[in-house]
């Protein structure tokens, strides 16, 4: 059974996130500029009553997992939409440095506007593709990249890997077909030196579904990845021709 949050339930779901009289109102005053900016740029169809617990609880919930190893100093997010979890993230850490991705461009310019308005001055948005993103300035460069719903594992990985630096944390939600996508992923895991670490389920409360599967980046990435715009989908690496 799915339960509703409210904004008031966060601080104590997430009690190390200290400051909650900070990033709470900021994490409200994010929810509302995208409600405001639903007329012309659509960024998500989670109803109002759910967004608490789909995009700020869930997206909170991945930086308490990152955040096992360690404070986040970079984070790179693939297909970040409205910001999720990348503008949470940023809103509760603002000392993180963090990198937008996001193709559409209505939406990446919203994203800039809803950064400046938040006062997070550590964003940068790139209004690009993952694959162009991934042969550009950041590749090689982050300690932790995230995608959020963005594509089967196969693909998403070919979208991130080249972004991790070596040793990276590759951190990807997934829901109830993530075993299945992991047995089919091995071929792209190697092509791509990437390893497997774990799955954490989120926590019940959170969600009763998604688990955060755990990669790490080994070593730098053949410069084959990623491949032009499109391959990842249409071809994804491991999969029979």
């Amino acid at each position: 059974m799915r339960l509703s949050l409210d904004w008031g339930a966060l601080p104590a779901l997430f009690p190390t996130l200290t400051e909650p009289g900070r990033w709470l109102p900021l994490l409200e005053r994010h929810w509302a500029l995208l409600q405001g900016a639903a007329p012309r740029v659509s960024v998500t169809s989670v109803e109002a009553g759910e967004a608490v617990k789909r995009h700020y609880a869930e997206s909170l919930e991945l930086l308490r997992i990152i955040e096992g190893e360690g404070p986040v100093s970079m984070l790179v997010d693939i297909g970040s939409g409205g910001g999720y979890p990348g503008l949470v993230i940023a809103a509760v850490r603002p000392e993180a440095e963090i990198h937008l991705v996001e193709p559409l461009q209505k939406r990446a310019r919203l994203l800039a506007e809803v950064a400046a308005a938040m006062g997070l001055q550590r964003v940068t948005v790139h209004a690009q593709r993952a694959e162009e993103a991934g042969r550009g300035p950041l590749r090689g460069t982050a300690p932790v990249v995230t995608a959020r719903a963005v594509a089967e594992l196969r693909e998403v990985l070919e979208y991130t890997a080249p972004l991790a630096s070596d040793g990276a944390l590759i951190v990807l939600p997934k829901g109830s077909g993530f075993d299945a996508e992991l047995a089919s992923a091995e071929g792209a895991m190697a092509a791509l030196g990437v390893e497997f670490e774990a799955a954490e389920p989120m926590r019940a409360e959170i969600s009763g579904i998604l688990r955060v599967g755990l990669f790490r980046k080994r070593g730098g990435t053949d410069a084959r990845y990623p491949r032009r715009p499109g391959m990842a989908a249409k071809r994804p690496l491991g999969s029979k021709m």
